[in-house]
């Protein structure tokens, strides 16, 4: 006997799918981000009568919320503790915003988290010391803060980040060798802090890294002649440090390298012009 399907039910179903059933924590996180961030006044803000699907740069799938992109959307005020409560989170974007305080420790309890980003902010504070829990991250983008004090020696257990963006901090202290760990990057950006110490030679182990810009630090001793393993490089970035000595002929002749910069640093020699050299590009 075949079952007759009515209008009815399928109206029902319908209304059932079309809004979605995030649970209460996820929704008061939400809110909660509303709320310090000065919702009201963001440049596409949100109907908090409206289902929370329709809510801009909100991604609901299978009834949780798994990406907030809200970038370059008038946000300020500081990112709250809830957020934490986001659990399926894969994707935060609130970059290019006004949004200040610090980072909140709970957004490392976010284990499915591919991807962070908080670039372009007047976010200030440390680093969360527990910042290597996200163990699936990706994307760490917070350039263009006021971040201070030393990196998280957890930061080395990333072993997932492809890009590293710390550009134009106030961050210090020293790369550690450590850093050989995070095999998988690509992009490792430090520019503009006050990072000393020597560039620490387990550099030349991450062979994927296109970018390394290491350029106003307090970087000194040598360049590591191990950079010339990095046959991926395409910018290298080591101008106004404390440098010494020559760099190696061989990292020069990287296959790949279209900019390499080392100016204003007090002893570097480029043999080859008999002068300190500030831009060389490869055709």
């Amino acid at each position: 006997m075949k079952k007759i399907v009515t209008p009815i039910l399928i109206v029902l179903a319908t209304f059932q799918f079309a809004f979605s059933q995030i649970t209460d924590t996820e929704k008061t996180a939400l809110l909660d981000l509303y709320k310090s961030t000065n919702g009201e006044s963001w440049n596409n803000t949100w109907d908090l009568s409206a289902d929370v699907n329709t809510w801009y740069g909100v991604t609901v799938e299978n009834n949780t919320v798994t990406k907030i992109d809200l970038a370059m959307n008038n946000l300020s005020g500081e990112i709250p503790e809830s957020i934490g409560n986001l659990k399926s989170l894969t994707s935060l974007n609130l970059g290019f915003n006004k949004l200040s305080g610090s980072i909140p420790q709970e957004i490392t309890s976010l284990q499915s988290l591919e991807n962070l980003q908080l670039f372009m902010n007047q976010l200030d504070g440390e680093l969360p010391a527990s910042i290597g829990n996200l163990k699936n991250l990706k994307v760490l983008e917070v350039f263009n803060n006021f971040l201070s004090g030393n990196l998280p020696e957890s930061i080395y257990n990333l072993t997932k980040l492809e890009k590293l963006q710390l550009s134009s901090n106030r961050l210090t202290g020293y790369l550690s060798s450590n850093i050989k760990n995070l095999q998988n990057l690509k992009q490792l950006s430090v520019f503009d802090n006050s990072f000393y110490g020597k560039i620490p030679q387990e550099l030349g182990s991450l062979i994927g890294l296109s970018e390394l810009s290491l350029g106003n630090n307090l970087f000194e001793g040598n360049v590591p002649v191990q950079l010339n393993k990095l046959t991926n490089l395409e910018t290298l970035l080591l101008n106004n440090n404390r440098l010494i000595g020559t760099i190696d002929a061989s990292i020069k002749k990287l296959p790949h390298l279209l900019t390499i910069e080392f100016g204003n640093n007090p002893k570097i020699i480029d043999v080859n012009a008999n002068a300190v050299t500030q831009n060389t590009l490869k055709p």
